[in-house]
Formats: C-alpha cells, sequence, structure tokens
C-alpha cells in the first residue's frame, strides 16, 4: 500500500507543477501529448487528429524504451522518431496498467529534470 501512496503522492506532485508551468491540469492524455511534443521537436500552432494520436504513440514507446519494451531505430527526414518493439508488455489490469504508465511518466520527467 505505501509504494501505491508515494507513488499518487509523486503523481500529485507532477499535476501540480504542469498545472504551474501551463495553467490547467492536464491529463494523462495530455501528458503524453506534451511528451510527443518534446519528443519530436518541432511544436507547431495546429495538429491534425492523426498527429497527436502519433505524437501519443511517440510518447508511449519514448517512456517504454527505459524499461526495455521499446528502441529507437531513428528518425525520418520529418523529425519524427520511430522505435522498433523488442518485447511485449505484460497482460495487467486496467489500474495496473494506468501506475505502470504514470511511473514511466514520473521516471521521465525526472530524467528530464523536471521534477525531483
Amino acid at each position: 500500500m505505501y509504494i501505491q501512496d508515494d507513488l499518487q503522492s509523486r503523481w500529485w506532485k507532477l499535476e501540480e507543477k504542469l498545472m504551474e508551468r501551463f495553467g490547467k491540469k492536464p491529463d494523462m492524455e495530455g501528458i503524453l501529448f506534451l511528451i510527443g511534443v518534446q519528443e519530436h521537436g518541432a511544436l507547431k500552432e495546429k495538429y491534425t487528429k492523426e498527429q497527436k494520436q502519433d505524437l501519443m504513440h511517440v510518447a508511449v514507446c519514448t517512456l517504454l524504451s527505459a524499461s526495455g519494451y521499446y528502441e529507437l531505430e531513428g528518425v525520418d527526414e520529418d523529425g519524427w522518431p520511430h522505435y522498433r518493439q523488442i518485447k511485449e508488455v505484460p497482460p495487467m489490469q486496467l489500474k495496473d496498467q494506468e501506475d505502470f504508465i504514470k511511473d514511466h511518466v514520473l521516471l521521465y520527467f525526472q530524467n528530464n529534470q523536471f521534477i525531483d
């Protein structure tokens, strides 16, 4: 139970920092979008629905590469990173999936010196 409480506490701190930075509390999709934009490196005024989905996919691949599930193959001429899946993510209950992603998001922001 302590580990779960610690994860939730760290998650709230991240949400608080993101609220300070962007003026509103982001949901998980918003956070994944933000990570995808960061990894793609090209900020645009508007994105199509497909581009938003692609950016969130880039984010998930980036996050899970830290645990060896994906590997960066390279970046195409438009600056889009491309990943190769190395191993399958184990099946999990919905709450466990959410915690799994939250933990990886927190690690990402720690590694990028956004949070302690």
